[in-house]
């Protein structure tokens, strides 16, 4: 998938981009045309920098919704020639994703164009999941043939569709067609069907990995191994060595962690931290020197998921470091510290920002452990990493830690996360929103009413306004 280029924060497109509450409300009071410009580029080049787990396909299906949108740009985006070229489901996956939603709010024109791509697109398959959730048995029976025309009737092809039928993400639409008395349609289905099950059960029965019986030496050796594949096995090794090593080989262990290849010296460190070893933090900190970066990531990964008082003790000595165990050491007292740790996580958070920018992977613990500590003078930093990530998770985290740092906040930003891209975001606005404002007021009945809303967020919104939303 391309990088996407994020537009500033104080732009119309880079708010939509972002997914930020203030997009739409700019959106709503901007030109018509050049609001529906800005929304087509960022459904159609997808903004998002983590697409699996950050979310924009509810908050532009209802942006489109308030413009009365037209769908042409995205019919075409879809039915393009790329679509043939560029196979890859991040190029329309956003975009099918807004169409599932402005089926369910009962565009038509939405539901047919979901159809027509689940019967000819590249990236059938997402669109038939999105219809599988909104159309009805008639709109899917349409579908059988087309979509097992895909699927040659000779064994690969059967082989691909009961690979296809078993991972399917809903499965309605199969279920329907197992059902359907043409034989080319339901028979094939069926056996399908039960294909994939035997080929579950295949796997389930099938060993695989490390077995207990290996010697220490043994495990270093397979960790190791795994690194000349180019595969770090170090985590899974280290939960090997957990079942074959006894007291009388830690000395075998601690010279792995001193002096030991890659694949040893990383599993050594992860088995010996999460033992909560006496001597590990020595190791750790010993590792930092290594040429190796390998070595390095893992001492840090292992110093991170350590819970004693001697981690969090070492940590506040380490948190100045200029080095990556330094970065740890912040997260660490972020998670694990105290109020008199306040300071030095203020100190790691403004360090991370001035450093790596407001999308700096370090800043969603310390953002965190900000709000968790109730660090009050972390807010202008927070405010500047909610306004400036091109992270809408990260954004969250930051409108989550305002509310427990910022008396401002109700008032301020809070208002805007009623229309945020994140349903837990959303959910913080909708307890801390201010209802002095009448667009918090109609927001706040708005969401209640969405049928396609959160429920975590509804409860929310009910918390607020009560069982009579005239109340507010």
């Amino acid at each position: 998938m391309f990088d996407p280029v994020i537009a500033p924060s104080g732009t119309l497109l880079g708010l939509l981009q972002r997914g930020r509450g203030d997009g739409t409300l700019h959106a709503l009071t901007a030109p018509r045309a050049e609001a529906l410009a800005a929304l087509n580029q960022c459904v159609l080049r997808d903004p998002r920098h983590d697409w699996q787990v950050e979310n924009r396909s509810l908050y532009y299906a209802r942006l489109f919704l308030d413009l009365s949108g037209e769908l042409d740009e995205i019919e075409a985006h879809l039915f393009d020639a790329d679509d043939v070229l560029d196979t890859d489901e991040s190029r329309t996956g956003l975009a099918l994703a807004v169409l599932g939603h402005l089926a369910s709010y009962g565009r038509r024109d939405a539901l047919e164009l979901l159809r027509r791509y689940a019967a000819c697109g590249a990236n059938w398959a997402w669109a038939l999941d999105e219809l599988a959730l909104r159309d009805d048995d008639a709109g899917l029976r349409a579908l059988a043939a087309p979509v097992l025309a895909r699927f040659p009737a000779d064994p690969e092809g059967e082989a691909e569709l009961a690979v296809v039928v078993r991972d399917s993400f809903e499965p309605r639409p199969w279920r329907l067609w197992a059902d359907d008395p043409r034989e080319s349609i339901g028979a094939r289905v069926r056996g399908a069907q039960e294909a994939g099950s035997f080929d579950r059960w295949q796997r389930q029965m099938r060993p695989s990995g490390p077995r207990p019986g290996w010697s220490v030496r043994a495990v270093f050796e397979w960790a190791q191994q795994g690194i000349e594949r180019g595969a770090a096995l170090h985590v899974p090794a280290a939960r090997c060595l957990t079942a074959v090593a006894g007291p009388e080989d830690r000395p075998e262990i601690l010279e792995a962690a001193r002096s030991g290849d890659d694949g040893a010296r990383c599993t050594a460190l992860r088995y010996l931290a999460d033992s909560q070893d006496p001597d590990v933090l020595d190791l750790i900190e010993a590792a930092q020197a290594s040429a190796s970066r390998l070595v390095v990531d893992a001492a840090v990964d292992a110093f991170e998921r350590m819970r004693s008082i001697a981690a969090v003790e070492r940590a506040r000595g380490w948190v100045h470091r200029p080095d990556a165990l330094g970065e740890a050491a912040g997260r660490v007292l972020a998670c694990r510290g105290g109020a008199a740790d306040r300071e030095l996580v203020l100190g790691a958070l403004r360090e991370a920002v001035r450093g790596d920018g407001p999308d700096a992977p370090t800043l969603w613990t310390l953002v965190d452990g900000a709000g968790r500590l109730g660090i009050a003078n972390a807010a202008p930093v927070l405010r500047h990493v909610y306004r400036e990530t091109a992270s809408s998770h990260l954004r969250g985290r930051a409108a989550r830690a305002l509310a427990a740092t910022d008396p401002s906040f109700p008032a301020g930003f809070a208002v805007e996360c009623l229309w945020d891209c994140e349903e837990t975001t959303r959910e913080v606005a909708a307890r801390n929103a201010e209802t002095g404002d009448a667009r918090v007021v109609d927001q706040l009945r708005r969401l209640a009413a969405d049928p396609a809303e959160e429920a975590e967020v509804q409860t929310a919104v009910r918390s607020r306004i009560g069982p009579d939303a005239s109340a507010v």
